[in-house]
């Protein structure tokens, strides 16, 4: 079966990759970026495509220091950022959870939560300065990839951004659940009581697949 080491040894082959790859290394050359080098393609290391089960989109790194780990959304950091601390507050409406201790997302990473931000590096206290048209080029082939490769997932797609990757999902064996984004700016407009969590166990189930654990503390 194909996985994420096949993908990216096809994708390194295109030219807009080999591109994007010159512009993402002389980013770090030349300034702060996150998250560190190592971390950019954690959220594929943690989550092989075989064990795929539910796929949820971000946007770009968190762009403050000590906050990235290369999973979207995750934070190391003490202070969470204001998206995640939305997030937490819809995981503890939705399940009936404690509010997590941590920021550290990897338990749903390593229990098929692909945590996948569609532009993967950002300079330090710059949004989107990393923005580039070649990682657009990367992230419509991982969702195809995904689409046609997993055996059967569930695509969160909070925000518009997000949500424009849904043509390129195959419902016949996937299923889709739209939201607003959890920023500060949209959570009160249709991210909060849309129960993300308990509704991605759902259709997994509708579609055979085990249920995710949740819970993080």
């Amino acid at each position: 079966m194909p996985n994420w080491f096949s993908f990216f040894f096809e994708e390194i082959h295109k030219r807009e990759i080999r591109e994007l790859i010159k512009k993402v290394l002389l980013d770090y050359r030349s300034g702060v970026v996150f998250p560190p080098k190592k971390d950019v393609l954690r959220a594929f290391r943690l989550c092989e495509i075989d064990k795929l089960k539910a796929v949820v989109v971000g946007q770009d790194p968190y762009h403050e220091k000590g906050q990235a780990d290369g999973l979207a959304f995750s934070s190391q950091s003490n202070k969470l950022p204001k998206s995640l601390q939305n997030i937490f507050k819809e995981y503890t409406s939705d399940l009936n959870y404690p509010y997590p201790k941590s920021g550290d997302l990897s338990k749903w990473a390593e229990q098929g939560v692909l945590l996948i931000n569609s532009v993967l590096t950002v300079k330090e206290g710059q949004a989107l300065s990393c923005n580039y048209k070649e990682y657009e080029v990367l992230f419509k082939d991982i969702i195809c990839f995904i689409s046609e490769n997993s055996p059967g997932c569930v695509f969160l797609l909070w925000g518009k951004k997000a949500q424009r990757i849904e043509p390129l999902i195959d419902k016949t064996k996937h299923r889709v659940i739209v939201s607003n984004h959890p920023s500060p700016l949209s959570a009160y407009r249709g991210f909060f009581n849309s129960h993300p969590f308990s509704k991605a166990n759902e259709e997994l189930i509708n579609i055979d697949r085990e249920k995710i654990d949740w819970q993080l503390d």
